[in-house]
């Protein structure tokens, strides 16, 4: 297995300079113009509903501020987001994001690899607690271009995770993800006369096979550029990248960025 390092950030993690400075953080953003049913373990809009937003905010490695919520909503405030929405923070190079398409299925993914850890870890010992959010993080974002029912999507979590886990697996990551990784899929909402509701989306279906090529695709092509950011080795040279990048997403899932 390769050698991961755990290298402390020299970043400053005071919450009030971030909300302060709220516009200069890096970000994705996703602005859907229909409503598109989600299922998300993020920390801010996760859960199981219609959203309008996805954010993927960068935030300081050694960031441990509890109200995640008043920097997400800040920033989509800036960003002129309306509806309920889903934020995602990473300590990540979001200008980094890596993304694969594979059929009808898009994914990105944010990788950071500072603390990986196996899921089944021992059990922490008695007396202590759960430590805070912090970032690190492998940030998936999946659209799947098909209406999906509840055990679909629940299915295509699954499979995202899955496919996510065998990435590191390969590299040769000692460890399942981090402690804070999150997931977003989206699909459209079902109306009818249109596409019917896809009920089945394990590995092996029209649907869920896509989505494991594309997430796994996107996960495997950020590990290199996360070990060597974390080993302080220079990045390859590059074009200038803005540090907000920002998508709309159509009803049929059609992707135009900017």
């Amino acid at each position: 297995m390769g050698q991961y390092l755990r290298i402390p950030s020299t970043l400053g993690s005071d919450a009030m300079h971030l909300l302060e400075q709220i516009d200069a953080l890096p970000r994705l953003v996703w602005r859907f113009t229909e409503p598109w049913r989600m299922l998300s373990s993020a920390a801010v809009g996760g859960g199981w509903g219609e959203r309008c937003w996805v954010l993927n905010i960068e935030v300081p490695a050694e960031f441990h501020h509890t109200d995640l919520d008043a920097l997400v909503h800040g920033v989509a405030r800036g960003e002129h987001l309306d509806g309920d929405g889903i934020g995602l923070l990473t300590a990540a190079d979001v200008r980094n994001a890596q993304h694969a398409v594979d059929g009808a299925v898009r994914a990105t993914a944010t990788v950071g690899l500072r603390l990986p850890t196996w899921a089944a870890a021992p059990p922490v010992a008695e007396g202590s607690t759960d430590p805070p959010w912090s970032p690190g993080t492998v940030n998936v974002v999946a659209r799947v271009a098909t209406p999906l029912s509840e055990a679909a999507m629940v299915n295509a979590v699954m499979v995202a995770t899955e496919a996510k886990t065998q990435a590191l697996f390969e590299a040769g990551v000692p460890g399942t993800g981090t402690a804070t990784d999150a997931v977003v899929v989206a699909c459209p909402a079902h109306v009818e006369g249109g596409p019917p509701l896809v009920e089945f989306c394990g590995p092996r279906s029209p649907w869920g096979a896509p989505l494991a090529r594309a997430v796994y695709r996107a996960v495997a092509a950020g590990i290199p550029t996360s070990v060597a950011r974390l080993r302080g080795e220079p990045p390859a040279p590059a074009g200038p990248v803005p540090h907000v990048a920002r998508v709309e997403v159509d009803r049929l899932g059609g992707e135009h960025w900017s």
